[in-house]
């Protein structure tokens, strides 16, 4: 199996055997969850992507472009998926979109500054993005219909290697954890890219990893598959930051093809609810 499947085998049995059952009110489920779970793998080695079962690689490319595009309007996103517009407010936009956050809600440009940082000072620690805003999220807040999931990262350059490490408060691992971990390390590669370095290690480190009540079979099933699928590799064209922030379409279709390629998964797991839940 790739790296990235062992260890995501072994966190849903973690979670599964030694878990603690939590009940959540927002979404009415009995999650289990463990604090504290950590994935770590080689993007340049074997890119991230699920292979227990099949997963939809458009979405993660085409929503991680979007972010990029750094637009609260999920209008572009739509022609892919509509999977943000459950978080819309009445103004069409979306309060709490991520790329939203990196690019404007503070301010301050927080990617750009971060590629403009890290070019003039490559063995910098300072290359910090925020995405949770302490004035408006969290803490009192019961009703917000989005809440950043993924809530900060940082990006090092070490040994012509960029390395990002993202920092979750809350994965639902079922449905969220494969498909943020395949998005945040395309981000990355990208990011290499236009600093002209390769791609290095991932981190995904999760405060709350849960399983919800409903996806338990879902969660056995893959931790009893195997299979031997060799590593993915993903090498993105030249000039893929430019064109992303640009919301390029064809460059959707270029890193698609690219994986679709390698992408040999085992069968998907038919209807695995989804939970909204901003907790």
């Amino acid at each position: 199996m790739t790296p990235f499947d062992t260890q995501y085998q072994t966190a849903l049995r973690d979670i599964l055997d030694t878990g603690m059952d939590q009940g959540n009110p927002w979404s009415g489920r009995m999650p289990r969850m463990l604090p504290g779970v950590t994935l770590r793998v080689d993007v340049g080695e074997s890119f991230p992507v699920l292979t227990l079962r099949k997963i939809p690689l458009k979405l993660f490319i085409a929503e991680q472009i979007w972010f990029l595009q750094g637009s609260n309007d999920p209008t572009w996103l739509r022609q892919f998926t509509p999977a943000w517009d459950s978080f819309m407010e009445p103004d069409g936009t979306i309060k709490a979109a991520y790329g939203y956050r990196w690019r404007h809600h503070f301010g301050r440009d927080q990617i750009e500054m971060l590629i403009e940082h890290l070019a003039q000072n490559s063995a910098s620690r300072h290359g910090v993005i925020v995405t949770w805003d302490p004035a408006d999220d969290g803490l009192r807040v019961d009703s917000k219909k989005n809440l950043p999931c993924p809530y900060t990262f940082t990006v090092n350059i070490a040994g012509g290697k960029l390395h990002l490490h993202n920092i979750i408060r809350s994965n639902d691992m079922v449905l969220g954890c494969p498909h943020d971990v395949a998005g945040f390390a395309l981000l990355q590669c990208i990011l290499a890219e236009r600093l002209g370095a390769q791609p290095g290690i991932y981190t995904h480190s999760i405060s709350n990893a849960h399983i919800y009540d409903n996806h338990f079979d879902a969660a056995r099933e893959i931790v009893a598959r195997t299979n031997g699928h060799a590593p993915i590799k993903l090498a993105v064209p030249p000039g893929s930051y430019g064109r992303a922030i640009k919301g390029d379409v064809t460059l959707v279709q270029e890193l698609f093809d690219q994986l679709k390629g390698q992408y040999q998964p085992m069968d998907p797991i038919k209807d695995i609810p989804i939970t909204v839940n901003v907790y």
